[in-house]
C-alpha cells in the first residue's frame, strides 16, 4: 500500500481537498472514515466564518480585559438635529467687540456684523428660542473660555480651535470670521479635516493652573527686580552684588559697605522682593500639598509633578502615544515631496510650558534614572556628543509625557517603565 501526502493550506475548503485525490479512483462515499477525517482536518485549519456584527460585540465585550483602562475623553463634536435648521457662526473675537459672519443651513454666508459680547449672547438664545440649532465656532485666544461658556448656556454649541492662517496674506476682522463660518459649514456637515476643536478646560482645572502659574510669574519677577539691582550696583559702584543679596546676612553687610543713596534705592527693591517671596512660599505649600503622600519617579520634584498634571488637566484625555507627543510640541517638523525627506527642528506646537518641565526632567532622569528603558535605548546617540545629545534630550522628552501618560493612566507601573520611585 502506497501512502500519498497532502499539504494542507489554511485557504482551503473541503472541496478543493477532495479535487487532490486521484481523479480515476471513484469519490468517497459520504460519512465513510476517510471523508470524515478529511472533513475534521479542514475544520480544524479553516478560517472561521466571519461573525456577524452583533456577534463581534458580544465576542469583545466577553472577552477578558488585563487591566482597567480609563474612558476615552472625546474631542468636541457637532451634535446634529435633522428635523431642526441650523445656522452657523464664524466668530472674530476682540476684547471690545466681536465680528459675527452667520450662515442658515447651506445658503451663501451673510454680510459681516459687529456685536457686543452681550448683544452676541441675546441674539443667540433669540435664535434658539425660534428653534435654530446654532454652531459658533471661534480661534482661541487671551480671553479664556467666558463667552464659550456663555455662548453654550445661551443654547449654541460653540468651539474654539488652535489659531491658524485663514487668509494667507489679506487679513481682515471681516475675512476672518467668513472663513471660520464656511470652514464651520463644512465642518458640521461632516468633512473633519476643516477644523481642529480644543478641549475645554473646567473652571475647577483652570483654577488649579492658575496657581502654578502664578508661582512661575512671581518668580520671574522676583529675578527680574534681583537684575534691577544688580544692575543698578554696577552702574554705580563698578562692584559685583553676591547671589540673594537681599538676605538677611548678606544685607547687613551690603549696609556697611555701600553708599547710602545706593543701599536707600536696593532697600525699595528688597522690600518688593521679600513680599513677592511670601506670596511664592505660600503658593508652594499649596501645590506641595496636592501631591503629598502620592508615588513619583526619582528625579521628578513635587513642584515639576504637580505643575505637569495642572498643564496637562486630565491625562485621560489622550488616546494614544502619539496625541501625548503632538501635545508636546516635540515633534521633528517635516519637509518632504516625491523621493525626498527632510526632517527639521521640532514644530513647537504644543504647550511650551510643559515642553520646558519635559526637558529639564529628563536630564534629571538621565541623572538619577539609570534604569529608564527608552534612555537605555539611546545610549549610543546620547555618547555621540553635544549635539546629538541636545536632540536626543529632545526626543526623550517627547517619549517621558508619553512614560508618564502611560504611568498616570495604570497603563504601565514605574518597574516596567525602568524607574526607581523617589
Amino acid at each position: 500500500m502506497k501512502n500519498k501526502t497532502y499539504y494542507l493550506k489554511p485557504t482551503m475548503t473541503l472541496p478543493t481537498v477532495t479535487s487532490l485525490l486521484d481523479p480515476h479512483k471513484p469519490a468517497l462515499a459520504p460519512g465513510c472514515a476517510q471523508d470524515r477525517a478529511i472533513r475534521q482536518s479542514v475544520d480544524v485549519i479553516a478560517p472561521a466564518a466571519p461573525l456577524a456584527p452583533n456577534a463581534i460585540a458580544r465576542a469583545v465585550a466577553q472577552r477578558p480585559i488585563s487591566g482597567t483602562l480609563p474612558a476615552r475623553q472625546p474631542l468636541p463634536t457637532p451634535v446634529l438635529y435633522p428635523d431642526k435648521p441650523t445656522l452657523k457662526l464664524g466668530l472674530d473675537v476682540h476684547l471690545e467687540f466681536i465680528m459675527a459672519v452667520a450662515q442658515r443651513d447651506h445658503a451663501a454666508p451673510q454680510a459681516p456684523r459687529k456685536f457686543t459680547p452681550e448683544q452676541l449672547v441675546f441674539q443667540v438664545q433669540k435664535w434658539f428660542a425660534e428653534g435654530l440649532g446654532v454652531y459658533a465656532v471661534a480661534e482661541s485666544c487671551g480671553f479664556g473660555f467666558v463667552l464659550q461658556r456663555r455662548l453654550v448656556e445661551a443654547g449654541a454649541q460653540s468651539f474654539l480651535i488652535t489659531p491658524i492662517a485663514l487668509n494667507g496674506k489679506r487679513k481682515t476682522d471681516k475675512l476672518d470670521a467668513r472663513a471660520l463660518c464656511v470652514r464651520l459649514s463644512r465642518w458640521v456637515d461632516g468633512n473633519r479635516d476643516e477644523l481642529a476643536p480644543i478641549r475645554i478646560a473646567s473652571e475647577a482645572e483652570q483654577r488649579a493652573r492658575e496657581t502654578t502659574r502664578s508661582r512661575k510669574f512671581l518668580c520671574q519677577e522676583i529675578r527680574r527686580l534681583a537684575n534691577r539691582g544688580h544692575g543698578q550696583v554696577g552702574e554705580y559702584c563698578h562692584q559685583k552684588l553676591p547671589h540673594r543679596w537681599w538676605g538677611p546676612r548678606t544685607w547687613k553687610k551690603l549696609s556697611a559697605t555701600l553708599p547710602a543713596w545706593v543701599v536707600g534705592v536696593l532697600e525699595k527693591l528688597r522690600k518688593i522682593i521679600l513680599l513677592i517671596e511670601a506670596q511664592v512660599e505660600g503658593l508652594v505649600a499649596e501645590l506641595t500639598l496636592r501631591v503629598a503622600g502620592q508615588a513619583r519617579p526619582k528625579g521628578l520634584g513635587k513642584l515639576s509633578l504637580v505643575t505637569l498634571e495642572a498643564e496637562i488637566c486630565d491625562w485621560k484625555r489622550f488616546y494614544n502615544r502619539k496625541q501625548v507627543g503632538s501635545y508636546t510640541g516635540c515633534c521633528p517638523g517635516e519637509h518632504s515631496s516625491g523621493g525626498k525627506r527632510q526632517v527639521g527642528c521640532i514644530d513647537r506646537m504644543g504647550n511650551g510650558r510643559v515642553r520646558a518641565l519635559l526637558v529639564e526632567a529628563v536630564w534629571r532622569f538621565l541623572k538619577w534614572q539609570p534604569g529608564w528603558k527608552a534612555a537605555r535605548k539611546m545610549k549610543v546617540k546620547l555618547a555621540a556628543g553635544t549635539a546629538m545629545k541636545k536632540k536626543t534630550v529632545i526626543a526623550l522628552a517627547r517619549q517621558l509625557a508619553v512614560d508618564l501618560w502611560r504611568w498616570r493612566t495604570g497603563r504601565n507601573t514605574m518597574a516596567e517603565l525602568g524607574w526607581v520611585a523617589a
